[in-house]
């Protein structure tokens, strides 16, 4: 018997988890019969199609995601084609919240596992591996009514009744229990003729590990769960249908995050809801985390800034920088948008933790905005966006409200007057406070913020052009302007194009300060990458030729700048780092920007490169990867004698 658990993720990258859990819980004896594929959206349905059918499952589960839907869809339209006697099920939030619709839509399905899936499975594989065992592989009879629909994969609900099972699934405490006689012993099952009960949810530290086996999962990100449900009630959200929160025993987390550190996992993921909801859980994951630190593995969280304590904010600054990233939902400033998604944020509270944890220079912030929730109409969200983006987090997310099944929000879009698209990703098309014309304006926007804020690769650059704008949403818009305007490309320039159109824009909108843009955006490209040819708009290097040269012959000797390359000489230090002239302090952002209105084309400090910026690459920050610097004073006739 097989049972084939299907996972189609949205990037290579990705993994399931939730598949693995299944196969996990189903225990010792059962998981010999579960067999996992995951797949990606990007593939074509028909190579997914031959995949699944020359694999001969006996039965069949897809984890169904917003992000996957409309592929599984694709599929349950062919598969009982190819594969008409096998049983096929449906799991995941997708299908949770409509399941009896989708069994009218798919009457062929044999059930949708309900909710939360690893106790459902494991007695749903035991009923098919007692069955297989009992030689009805596959067999169905017509007429049957109790609701696993037409091909089950198995004999029908009487007869499966009469059967004696062979086969028991191993619970977590090494019990043996009998597998189930028919389906509608199973709690959590939504079948053609009916649901079954509901099932309780499980001892969160009773799942397995899943990740014993790490080669499954090679250049993808792990996701580690440490906890399940959220304290809030954010209409938007699925975390809120389920009102409490269990944690997994912290000393159960302790033993397998020393696993991912032993081996030096990249980067593992807590798909936690809110992270931090428990302070003495917070705490201790992170306390471990830094006390363990095997100087690799990056670990993510997704937090509620504004409940953060000193004691834990304390302890993030004292992290190795890349440790920790955080990603915090701050959604909207409006208060009455706030209230109306059931959403309790003191402001204040998050603005002045972020710029804590941001002062300590080590942890990485990601912070979200949601575009199309109540009465957040255009200049609200521009609001909303001036005010999270002078948080100054590494990244800035727009996102726009998806109204998921399930979801509070669902259930109130028509009396908010919110319109969405009927199929996945369900996205708001326009609401009574902001129009269909104003999303699309809002979609450029994001793609702006995309390209030059999170991307990191123009941060001095932008932040001294705000200063030609009255705000920071001002510049952006401008900016996305201008791309339409010109008919530039989105997604295929080169990042070198890039740069190019930034200038173009900067000397449209603040002509006078051109030759401060031209240094700024030569240094926040020699920042990224030891480029191999010059931009057009860097200046002619031959006239410090001699002077770069006669750098690193001193450098060759005395090894003040670059202690780590002894083995080097003055010719391999040229190639491995990066000399550039300056006439400006361009390394520091809050100078440029405080100075602004002296940065003017008539002034001759633009004239004269007072400064040479050394460019490290084998030292970078692991916050956004910029190269580090040093600057170096020119006197002495153009020679490079101190620091500055």
């Amino acid at each position: 018997m097989k049972f084939l658990l299907a996972a189609l993720n949205a990037k290579y990258i990705h993994s399931n988890p939730a598949i693995y859990s299944l196969r996990a819980y189903a225990g010792e004896e059962l998981r010999q019969f579960v067999e996992l594929a995951e797949y990606t959206i990007n593939q074509p349905m028909q190579e997914i199609l031959a995949d699944i059918y020359v694999r001969k499952p006996d039965a069949i589960g897809f984890s169904c995601y917003i992000w996957n839907w409309r592929l599984v869809q694709e599929l349950l339209s062919e598969l009982p084609k190819l594969l008409p006697d096998t049983p096929v099920w449906l799991g995941g939030p997708e299908v949770t919240y409509d399941a009896g619709r989708i069994l009218e839509q798919y009457p062929w399905l044999a059930g949708i596992m309900v909710g939360e899936g690893e106790a459902t499975f494991r007695e749903l594989l035991a009923y098919y591996v007692r069955i297989s065992a009992d030689g009805a592989e596959g067999k169905c009879e017509e007429g049957y009514t109790e609701g696993v629909g037409k091909k089950q994969g198995g004999a029908n609900a009487e007869s499966a009744g009469r059967q004696q099972g062979s086969a028991s699934t191993e619970s977590t405490g090494g019990q043996q229990e009998p597998a189930p006689q028919i389906l509608q012993e199973i709690s959590g099952l939504c079948l053609p003729g009916g649901c079954t009960s509901a099932r309780e949810p499980v001892e969160l530290s009773s799942i397995p590990f899943l990740y014993h086996d790490l080669k499954p999962f090679e250049n993808k990100i792990i996701y580690y769960e440490s906890g399940r449900g959220c304290p809030f009630y954010c209409s938007y959200c699925l975390s809120s249908v389920e009102k409490r929160v269990r944690l997994r025993d912290i000393n159960v987390v302790k033993k397998e995050l020393q696993f991912f550190l032993d081996h030096k996992v990249k980067q593992v993921k807590f798909v936690d809801r809110t992270f931090n909801c428990s302070h003495s859980h917070t705490m201790a994951v992170w306390q471990y985390i830094q006390e363990h630190d095997n100087g690799v593995t990056n670990f993510h969280f997704e937090i509620s800034a504004d409940i953060l304590r000193e004691e834990e904010i304390a302890l993030l600054n004292g992290f190795r920088p890349g440790l920790a990233q955080l990603e915090i939902g701050v959604q909207s400033v409006n208060p009455m948008t706030l209230q109306a998604i059931g959403r309790v944020t003191d402001l204040e509270k998050l603005e002045y933790a972020v710029a804590a944890i941001r002062s300590g220079g080590n942890v990485h912030q990601h912070l979200d905005l949601i575009a199309g929730l109540p009465y957040e109409d255009y200049e609200s969200f521009r609001n909303s966006f001036n005010r999270v983006y002078r948080m100054r987090p590494q990244q800035l997310q727009l996102g726009f409200l998806k109204v998921l099944k399930g979801s509070g929000m669902w259930e109130q879009a028509a009396e908010y007057g919110i319109f969405y698209m009927e199929q996945p990703p369900y996205e708001v098309l326009y609401t009574k406070w902001l129009s269909y014309e104003e999303i699309l304006r809002l979609k450029r926007v994001e793609e702006m913020v995309a390209i030059y804020y999170n991307s990191a690769q123009f941060t001095h650059t932008m932040l001294f052009l705000e200063r030609a704008f009255p705000d920071p949403f001002s510049m952006y818009e401008a900016l996305a302007f201008f791309y339409e305007q010109k008919r530039y490309a989105i997604s295929s320039p080169s990042r070198a194009r890039r740069y190019h159109i930034l200038l173009e824009f900067a000397i449209e909108y603040d002509r006078k300060r051109q030759a401060a843009y031209r240094e700024l955006l030569v240094f926040d490209m020699y920042l990224r990458e030891n480029l191999k040819s010059r931009p057009e708009f860097a200046p002619e290097l031959t006239p410090y030729k001699e002077i770069v040269r006669s750098f690193y012959k001193i450098e060759e000797k005395e090894r003040r700048c670059l202690p780590d390359y002894r083995e080097y000489d003055w010719k391999q230090l040229m190639k491995m780092t990066h000399l550039e002239p300056f006439a400006c302090p361009v390394w520091d952002t809050g100078q440029m920007a405080e100075q602004y209105d002296n940065w003017d084309e008539d002034l001759k400090l633009h004239k004269e490169k007072r400064f040479l910026v050394l460019f490290d690459y084998q030292k970078r920050n692991p916050l956004n990867y910029e190269a580090a610097v040093q600057h170096l004073l020119c006197a002495d006739g153009g020679r490079p004698c101190k620091y500055v």
